[in-house]
């Protein structure tokens, strides 16, 4: 039986909070050295591409075009592709509370993310994030990112919950900063117990004891 909350709905973020990031800064570093890139130089391309990719301006393969492949490698894309695909990685205790949340209180989950489309794609299926998530507002399929007030807008509108209503979990400060803006209850994620003893105080107990 669902349990009665002044909390309907979490938004939430996918990379650093449901799973690891999909193509982030670390990410590519690992990538530089093992496919042995010119350091800096792919960085260097990928901050040039990285809205209109993230926004679905650019394929997957318009983008590494541009940020690896302008010139001959010694490597295929199939490998560059897999390689990327390969560093995602599921926080399980993650998956399970927001889970087990919209179970024991009937949440309606949003996902507020900045991933592009062929990586997004990848997760939700990989790690089956579509059996508890109702709609995502990916920043390649509404093509607006965060820090984009916009996005978020966007998201209220969908969700048609009262804002009041809505708590939204995220790990870049920045982030929770613009949610917050627009009267979006906010959680900066650091770890699995904070959040959940965060969680608890707004109403939102996974049923086990929190140790401070």
């Amino acid at each position: 039986m669902n349990k009665t909350t002044a909390i309907t709905c979490l938004f939430v973020d996918i990379g650093g909070v449901l799973l690891s990031n999909g193509w982030d800064h670390n990410i590519r570093k690992q990538a530089e050295t093992d496919f042995k890139l010119d350091p800096g130089e792919m960085e260097g391309r990928h901050y040039l591409n990285l809205n209109i990719y993230e926004e679905d301006k650019l394929t997957l393969d318009e983008y590494l075009d541009r940020v690896v492949f302008h010139q001959q490698r010694p490597f295929t894309p199939t490998q560059f592709r897999d390689f990327m695909f390969a560093q995602s990685q599921p926080y399980p205790e993650m998956i399970e509370l927001v889970s087990q949340l919209k179970i024991r209180y009937g949440l309606k989950i949003v996902v507020v993310s900045n991933e592009a489309r062929e990586i997004n794609d990848y997760r939700i299926r990989k790690f089956k994030l579509d059996e508890f998530v109702d709609f995502f507002i990916s920043s390649c399929y509404v093509h607006l990112r965060k820090p984009d007030k916009d996005i978020f807008r966007l998201a209220l509108d969908i969700a048609q919950v009262p804002v009041e209503r809505i708590v939204y979990i995220e790990n870049t400060e920045l982030f929770v900063q613009v949610a917050e803006s627009l009267g979006i209850r906010s959680i900066l994620h650091t770890d699995y117990r904070s959040t959940c003893a965060k969680l608890a105080v707004l109403g939102l107990e996974n049923g086990e004891e929190i140790i401070p």
